[in-house]
């Protein structure tokens, strides 16, 4: 067979081997890492950059593959060598991988991961430290909004993300990216109706508390947020629709001066859920 179209592979906890072209049937992931329809079908994401790709081989996720320059391979295969699965290591030159973006890759270092097991409502739920502290997002479709508010939700110790059904997926590559691979160590709940979820996490005594910008000039330090309780947050452009603002105990808002709208939400998330932390570890602190 041509050259371009094999790999030679050495046997070890995973396999290696050299490529020259993008061709191979292993690499369809990665040569359509722009089309995210396919890859939520088999349940799989790329991840993109060292330390996202790190963050994979050390997380207890499903690794499939990775494709990366041969300077690389050094640095990673500590961490490949510890996984417990079968995985095809590609190795190519820097060229031949900017194809794959289409523009000069930084580092040009790539992983197929498999997404988790989805998580019911019941079972996040179901354990987890007190006092719960969960965030649900309503109608974000940016790819990298949705990736900075999951690493805010990461830095402040958020136990659970709650996904409404008009928000991009949070493992699509752009999200995963953007979170710095954060996302491998939160719990994601996708929920097909988010009000329905928001009112069962009310019926279990969780505050749902919305992030609005219109919230009739009650600001967040009004808010209850030292006990149990879910942060709700909406799109930049619209913000939160009518039902889910209906479903939420109480609309707060972080105050500011008139000329401005709003914050992008994941600033906005950083502020409410560091104001949820400050309270909580005053609460202990005093206890």
């Amino acid at each position: 067979m041509p050259a371009e179209r094999t790999a030679r592979f050495v046997e070890w906890m995973y396999h290696v081997g050299s490529i020259d072209s993008l061709e191979l049937a292993e690499l369809a992931p990665y040569r359509t890492m722009r089309f995210q329809e396919e890859h939520r079908r088999q349940r799989i994401f790329v991840a993109e950059g060292d330390k996202v790709v790190r963050r994979l081989l050390e997380s207890e996720l499903g690794v499939v593959s990775a494709l990366l320059p041969k300077e690389w391979f050094e640095t990673l295969e500590p961490l490949l060598r510890k996984r417990p699965e079968d995985i095809r290591v590609f190795l190519a030159e820097k060229k031949l991988l900017e194809h794959l973006s289409g523009f000069t890759m930084y580092q040009g270092v790539l992983a197929v991961g498999r997404m988790p097991a989805p998580i019911m409502l019941e079972q996040a739920l179901g354990g987890g430290p007190r006092p719960r502290l969960w965030v649900a997002v309503d109608g974000l479709t940016s790819s990298e909004n949705m990736g900075a508010l999951v690493r805010n939700c990461a830095a402040f110790g958020a136990h659970a993300l709650l996904v409404g059904e008009t928000c991009s997926h949070p493992y699509l590559r752009r999200s995963v990216r953007s979170s710095m691979g954060t996302i491998f160590r939160l719990p994601i709940v996708e929920t097909a109706v988010l009000t329905r979820a928001l009112l069962e996490l009310r019926s279990r005594g969780i505050r749902v508390v919305a992030a609005h910008p219109h919230a009739d000039q009650r600001a967040i330090t009004q808010a209850e947020l030292a006990g149990d309780c879910c942060l709700v947050f909406g799109s930049e452009g619209t913000g939160l629709s009518a039902e889910v603002l209906a479903a939420c105990d109480e609309a707060v808002a972080i105050p500011m001066p008139a000329a401005v709208d709003s914050l992008n939400v994941a600033s906005a998330a950083a502020v409410f859920l560091y104001e949820a932390t400050r309270r909580r570890k005053a609460v202990t602190s005093i206890a």
